[in-house]
Protein backbone atom coordinates (compact mmCIF):
# COMPACT_ATOMS: atom_id res chain seq x y z
CA UNK A 1 0.00 0.00 0.00
CA UNK A 2 1.17 3.50 -0.81
CA UNK A 3 -0.25 6.46 1.07
CA UNK A 4 -0.21 10.10 0.04
CA UNK A 5 -0.59 12.90 2.54
CA UNK A 6 -1.15 16.48 1.42
CA UNK A 7 -0.60 19.65 3.40
CA UNK A 8 -0.44 23.39 2.91
CA UNK A 9 -3.97 24.36 2.00
CA UNK A 10 -5.96 27.16 3.58
CA UNK A 11 -7.53 30.55 3.04
CA UNK A 12 -5.62 33.01 0.89
CA UNK A 13 -6.49 36.38 -0.59
CA UNK A 14 -6.73 36.93 -4.33
CA UNK A 15 -3.28 37.58 -5.73
CA UNK A 16 -1.68 35.67 -2.90
CA UNK A 17 0.44 32.54 -2.87
CA UNK A 18 0.41 29.16 -1.21
CA UNK A 19 2.52 26.03 -1.49
CA UNK A 20 1.07 22.56 -1.29
CA UNK A 21 3.10 19.50 -0.35
CA UNK A 22 2.38 15.81 -0.82
CA UNK A 23 4.49 13.01 0.59
CA UNK A 24 4.23 9.40 -0.47
CA UNK A 25 5.01 6.57 1.94
CA UNK A 26 4.73 2.82 2.05
CA UNK A 27 5.95 0.14 -0.29
CA UNK A 28 7.61 2.23 -2.98
CA UNK A 29 10.32 1.07 -5.34
CA UNK A 30 9.95 3.79 -7.92
CA UNK A 31 7.59 6.67 -8.53
CA UNK A 32 6.89 7.29 -12.20
CA UNK A 33 4.52 10.24 -12.11
CA UNK A 34 3.21 12.62 -9.50
CA UNK A 35 0.57 15.23 -9.98
CA UNK A 36 -2.01 17.58 -8.61
CA UNK A 37 -5.68 17.62 -9.46
CA UNK A 38 -8.48 19.77 -8.13
CA UNK A 39 -12.21 19.61 -7.73
CA UNK A 40 -14.37 22.67 -7.23
CA UNK A 41 -17.93 22.42 -5.87
CA UNK A 42 -20.28 21.09 -8.52
CA UNK A 43 -17.47 20.39 -10.97
CA UNK A 44 -15.51 17.36 -12.06
CA UNK A 45 -11.99 16.70 -10.87
CA UNK A 46 -9.49 18.24 -13.27
CA UNK A 47 -5.77 18.03 -13.86
CA UNK A 48 -3.70 20.91 -12.53
CA UNK A 49 -0.11 19.80 -13.09
CA UNK A 50 1.96 16.65 -13.40
CA UNK A 51 5.65 15.81 -13.24
CA UNK A 52 7.37 12.67 -14.48
CA UNK A 53 10.37 10.76 -13.19
CA UNK A 54 12.62 12.68 -15.59
CA UNK A 55 11.13 16.01 -14.47
CA UNK A 56 8.95 16.64 -17.49
CA UNK A 57 6.02 18.83 -16.47
CA UNK A 58 2.54 19.45 -17.80
CA UNK A 59 0.11 22.15 -16.74
CA UNK A 60 -3.51 22.97 -17.28
CA UNK A 61 -3.87 26.08 -19.43
CA UNK A 62 -5.67 27.86 -16.62
CA UNK A 63 -2.63 27.69 -14.32
CA UNK A 64 0.27 28.09 -16.73
CA UNK A 65 2.59 30.87 -15.66
CA UNK A 66 1.09 30.96 -12.16
CA UNK A 67 1.65 27.48 -10.71
CA UNK A 68 4.87 25.48 -10.55
CA UNK A 69 5.15 21.78 -9.80
CA UNK A 70 8.37 20.34 -8.44
CA UNK A 71 9.53 17.29 -6.49
CA UNK A 72 12.12 16.02 -4.08
CA UNK A 73 12.92 12.44 -5.03
CA UNK A 74 14.78 11.74 -1.79
CA UNK A 75 11.66 12.63 0.20
CA UNK A 76 9.09 11.16 -2.22
CA UNK A 77 7.46 14.56 -2.09
CA UNK A 78 5.82 16.71 -4.72
CA UNK A 79 5.10 20.40 -4.34
CA UNK A 80 2.74 22.83 -6.00
CA UNK A 81 3.70 26.49 -5.73
CA UNK A 82 0.60 28.53 -6.47
CA UNK A 83 1.04 32.24 -7.18
CA UNK A 84 -1.31 35.00 -8.33
CA UNK A 85 -4.23 33.02 -6.99
CA UNK A 86 -7.72 33.76 -8.24
CA UNK A 87 -11.12 32.98 -6.69
CA UNK A 88 -11.66 30.40 -9.43
CA UNK A 89 -8.69 28.45 -8.05
CA UNK A 90 -10.81 27.61 -5.02
CA UNK A 91 -11.09 23.84 -4.82
CA UNK A 92 -10.01 20.73 -3.01
CA UNK A 93 -6.57 19.83 -4.30
CA UNK A 94 -5.66 16.18 -4.57
CA UNK A 95 -2.25 14.59 -4.98
CA UNK A 96 -1.76 11.57 -7.21
CA UNK A 97 1.20 9.25 -7.72
CA UNK A 98 1.90 6.05 -9.60
CA UNK A 99 4.85 3.73 -9.89
CA UNK A 100 6.20 0.34 -8.91
CA UNK A 101 6.19 -1.33 -5.53
CA UNK A 102 9.04 -3.79 -6.05
CA UNK A 103 12.16 -4.24 -8.19
CA UNK A 104 11.45 -7.96 -8.44
CA UNK A 105 8.12 -7.89 -10.19
CA UNK A 106 5.90 -5.60 -12.20
CA UNK A 107 3.40 -4.78 -9.51
CA UNK A 108 2.36 -1.16 -9.66
CA UNK A 109 0.53 1.33 -7.52
CA UNK A 110 -1.66 4.33 -8.20
CA UNK A 111 -2.72 6.32 -5.19
CA UNK A 112 -4.63 9.44 -4.27
CA UNK A 113 -4.30 11.67 -1.26
CA UNK A 114 -7.22 12.72 0.89
CA UNK A 115 -7.24 16.27 -0.48
CA UNK A 116 -6.52 19.69 0.94
CA UNK A 117 -8.82 22.69 0.67
CA UNK A 118 -7.61 25.89 -0.94
CA UNK A 119 -9.96 28.85 -0.69
CA UNK A 120 -9.17 32.10 -2.47
CA UNK A 121 -11.28 34.89 -1.09
CA UNK A 122 -11.00 38.40 0.29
Amino acid sequence: QVQLVESGGGLVQPGGSVRLSCTASGRIFRINNMGWYRQAPGKQRELVATITSDDSTNYADSVKGRFTISKDNAKNTVYLQMNSLKPEDTAIYYCNADGRTSPFDLRTFASWGQGTQVTVSS
